[in-house]
């Protein structure tokens, strides 16, 4: 029978899509997430289900476009969730803090004088605009394991670069 024929209510409703996988599942990386990580996309998760779903839930058994923003809000929970059960926690290491490992922040300062700062964390975190990058990108990738006052070069669109660790630490 055609759809044109059914009550609304008649109609089930269309099976939730499964949550995307993590980012670095996707590009076939292990899942890292620092402590911090762990707890902003755990702090998202409460967001959207304790503050935001109530209110949009209410609206949306009357209207199908706060229905489609329900069922987006409740795939972004299944995914951050998905996402802190397939992740791998890494707590800082121990002292002395004079390598650069997973979750660093590390102020490098370039042959010309500028220096940057820059905090090494995993796929689902990385922010460069705000000086995360991720553990697989090319600079993250020439830090890790570099002592402070090493040097460390790199292939950027730029070209070859070279980088001093001027300072480590971790939260």
């Amino acid at each position: 029978m055609s759809k044109a024929f059914l009550r609304e209510d008649d109609l089930q409703p269309e099976p939730a899509s499964p949550p995307a996988l993590p980012l670095s599942l996707l590009i076939g990386g292990k899942h890292y997430l620092t402590p911090r990580g762990a707890a902003v996309l755990q702090e998202e998760i409460t967001r959207l289900s304790i503050t935001e779903r109530p209110g949009l839930a209410a609206r949306a058994a009357s209207d199908a476009d706060e229905k489609a923003e329900l069922q987006r809000l409740d795939s972004r929970v299944r995914q951050l969730q998905l996402t802190l059960q397939t992740a791998e926690i890494v707590p800082p290491p121990p002292p002395p803090h004079d390598v650069v490992q997973f979750g660093a922040t590390v102020t490098v300062e370039s042959k010309t004088g500028g220096v940057v700062r820059y905090r090494i964390v995993g796929v689902d975190e990385a922010d460069p605009a705000a000086g995360t990058i991720s553990h697989q990108s090319p600079i993250a990738r020439a830090l890790l394991n570099a002592h402070r006052d090493s040097s460390v070069e790199f292939s950027s669109p730029a070209g070859r670069q070279e980088l001093r660790v001027t300072d480590i630490s971790y939260e």
